[in-house]
């Protein structure tokens, strides 16, 4: 005889499954890029507050630096909204799971 039973196996699938659903939401590719964009947004955008007259007349008189800082910041935040906004779905249940819920596959 087997020390677990089928409800205990049964309990520790549904655990692993919720478990494995938790860390595909904390990996969600919307976040990582979010961080990425704001972090390098700040960056960027420390830079192009006090641009010196040489990277000016790079530009032709464009503070390149803030502009793009203040964009890389705003499409950061975009993405943290949308996931906030829409976070990712659970992965379904495994095609027989159903079954197995309902005492139907003994």
């Amino acid at each position: 005889m087997s020390e677990f039973s089928e409800k205990d196996v049964q309990r520790s699938v549904t655990e692993l499954e919720t478990k494995s659903a938790s860390a595909a939401r904390l990996f969600d590719i919307r976040r990582i890029i979010g961080l990425l964009f704001v972090v390098y947004g700040v960056i960027v955008t420390i830079c192009g507050i006090a641009p010196s007259d040489g990277s000016l007349d790079k530009a032709e008189g464009v503070n390149i630096n803030l502009w793009t800082g203040l964009a890389m910041l705003a499409l950061g935040l975009f993405f943290l909204v949308w996931l906030k906004l829409r976070p990712a779905a659970p992965p379904p249940p495994p095609v027989g799971m159903e079954e197995r819920e309902l005492g139907g596959d003994h």
